[in-house]
């Protein structure tokens, strides 16, 4: 009989180590190696060189091999298709995770109700919650189709079995760090068995051709908790955004083997669940009050979408020798980047001043399409004036010398300014040559001075 060995296991990364030691040497972290039992495997050699050289599989030039679209199930969700590249890819392995109570279940079972109804059998296999608590919320959202399956289960192994009786077309686990394998020794959430139930469910997903959706838990610094192999994995990674009190919440894709990964979905939260925003610039905007000092609306492309939105600055003078820099919705290092260049280029004192920035609604600005609207909303909170004119969207990327940097997909965000009714649009010059959209004031700047003379 083979002989078991101890290692120790860090829980952060993922890291082995034959003794313990206080801090990992992979990831730095203090206190994270966890003892576990590692049971080597009864497969000699040369059992694996026979199945090897009974292998079908045979290495063909890319020429031979026909490509095309991979199948993909219809969710019933627009937004959810959306950021998943058109729908879900059969024998795929998506993980969605999030915040607690940020509406991952409720999707979830949302969709695997408008699933059943489709495509047949739906498994909900649940290792959080009861059956009926699943069925307390199905029947406030209405998802109570005859071919929709809970399970309360943790054991992998019965998992299985549970999925070879019922051949579903749709697979959801609740949640990957409650599930464990019994040959594991180590308890359910730990690297090993977050990392061995990962590669069973994989299994799964590839010989029984099954989409499957986990999901995960995150840590208090809001990344993906668990090992890091888990990302790489999966085909897809999802991420809810969004705060618990607001109404609006943002899926965002952050890996797609199946599509692009600049795509988010727009939800709004409600009694009945998670309702689509097929129109997101409107509900962003819904209660901007316009031409407000310190306040200002920017436009943003989300993969194939352009999105408006209302930024909010506030820049008040402060005794304290170390001013408070606080950004919701916007990169803290971007706004210092933005301050510096305002300080240096337009000689606005902000060292003695605390400055709070804020995107209305709960989205995240990714990239830098937002810099200009960001540095004229402190701009005037600084000053403590309006701007001369009603109704104004700033477009463009700010470079460390002041220049005005010109942005992709100009046109598209100037389009949806006109469709919401704002006339006002500033824009890198640069940019205005290739925008032909016509009765509107568009205003081509190459300088943030340029701006402040055309603007104040």
């Amino acid at each position: 009989m083979a002989k078991i060995k101890s290692v120790f296991i860090c829980q952060q990364c993922g890291y082995e180590s034959p003794k313990w030691v206080g801090k990992c040497p992979s990831c730095s972290s203090w206190n994270s190696l966890v003892e576990e039992q590692k049971i080597p495997s009864n497969i000699s050699n040369s059992t694996f060189n026979k199945g090897y050289a009974s292998s079908s599989q045979k290495p063909r030039s890319i020429k031979e091999i026909k490509s095309g679209e991979a199948e993909r199930l219809d969710t019933g969700i627009s937004e959810l298709n959306r950021v998943l590249g058109g729908g879900l890819v059969k024998g795929s392995l998506t993980l969605i995770s999030g915040d607690p109570g940020i509406g991952k279940s409720t999707l979830l079972l949302q969709t695997a109700n408008n699933i059943s109804k489709k495509y047949g059998k739906v498994l909900y296999v649940s290792g959080e919650e009861s059956e009926e608590q699943i069925k307390i919320r199905g029947d406030r959202l209405g998802a109570i189709c005859d071919d929709l399956y809970i399970v309360a289960e943790t054991n992998l192994d019965n998992i299985d079995v549970h999925i070879e009786n019922m051949n579903p077309s749709f697979v959801i686990i609740d949640s990957i760090q409650t599930l464990f394998k019994a040959t594991v020794t180590s308890a359910p959430g730990s690297v090993s068995q977050v990392r061995e139930c990962s590669n069973e469910l994989m299994r799964m997903a590839k010989t029984k051709n099954i989409p499957f959706f986990i999901v995960a838990h995150v840590t208090k610094q809001g990344e993906l908790a668990g090992p890091r192999v888990l990302e790489h994995m999966v085909d897809t990674v999802l991420y809810f955004e969004g705060e618990r009190s607001e109404e609006f919440r943002i899926l965002r894709t952050i890996k797609n083997r199946f599509g692009t990964t600049s795509e988010i979905g727009v939800f709004e939260m409600r009694q009945e669940g998670l309702m689509e925003v097929y129109d997101p610039s409107k509900i962003f905007l819904e209660d901007t009050n316009y031409n407000q000092e310190g306040s200002i609306i920017v436009g943003i492309m989300e993969g194939s979408r352009p999105i408006l939105v209302e930024v909010q600055a506030l820049v008040t003078e402060t005794k304290s020798y170390n001013p408070r820099r606080t950004a919701v919705g916007i990169d803290v290092q971007r706004l210092n980047l933005i301050l510096a260049v305002l300080e240096k280029k337009l000689k606005i004192p902000f060292y003695n001043c605390d400055v709070y920035v804020n995107v209305v609604g709960g989205l995240n600005l990714q990239g830098t399409m937002g810099d200009l609207g960001v540095a004229l909303a402190l701009i005037s909170s600084a000053k403590g004036s309006c701007f001369n004119m009603e109704k104004i969207i700033a477009i463009g990327e700010i470079g460390l010398t002041g220049e005005i940097r010109p942005v992709i997909s100009c046109e598209r965000i100037v389009n949806e300014a006109s469709k919401m009714g704002l006339n006002n649009i500033i824009i890198p010059q640069r940019n205005i040559e290739k925008v032909n959209v016509k009765g509107l004031n568009l205003l081509g700047i190459k300088s943030l001075k340029e701006a402040l003379g055309k603007i104040f």
